[in-house]
């Protein structure tokens, strides 16, 4: 497994190590060993399944408010998607930065979303699907996101939006007085 810092702390893309031979290929999605080399030592305590029937559909930008921040181990199994990634860190040197990158079936790729990070991603192909690990359990009413077109954000989406739930239209503009969240 090899961890590829980013601009951002604590959001690493994970490169898989694959062991490919003739039956297919084996690869190992998590060591906790491997992740407390980086400092991380949390223990998971969700899974969860995301597909996503249409090439254009978009989640996001989500998070958990305090004291229910988590921190999201992501990766595509089918299809293909670009993640982004958007600091909402009180006091964060790259306080509203985000990064963005393509994970696929194809690449392995994994990206660890840490607390006060909100997250998102839209489908770049038909019939997509990601796994994600949290650190914290789904909390209804700590629940929050940012809006994926806010111009605050100037976040780049490579395709038009054919999808996206009336919840993540909802969410509110981000103005000159917000701080972001503690963690």
């Amino acid at each position: 497994m090899e961890f590829i810092k980013t601009n951002i702390e604590g959001v690493y893309l994970v490169k898989l190590k694959r062991l490919d031979d003739e039956r297919g290929l084996f690869a190992r999605t998590y060591c906790k060993n491997e992740f407390q080399n980086i400092g991380f030592d949390k223990e998971f305590v969700q899974f969860n399944h995301s597909y996503n029937r249409y090439k254009g559909t978009l989640r996001g930008m989500h998070f958990q408010n305090a004291p229910y921040t988590e921190t999201k181990l992501i990766r595509c199994v089918q299809g293909a998607v670009l993640d982004v990634a958007v600091d909402i860190r009180e006091g964060s040197a790259t306080f509203l930065q985000h990064i963005s990158a393509t994970l696929s079936a194809d690449n392995m790729m994994s990206i660890i979303i840490p607390e006060g990070v909100a997250h998102g991603f839209q489908t770049l192909e038909d019939d997509s699907a990601l796994i994600y690990h949290h650190t914290q359990f789904y909390t209804a009413g700590a629940d929050n996101g940012l809006r994926y077109d806010d111009p605050a954000l100037s976040i780049n989406w490579p395709l038009p939006v054919t999808q996206v739930s009336e919840k993540d239209k909802q969410y509110n503009l981000i103005e000159n007085n917000f701080k972001g969240i503690k963690i």
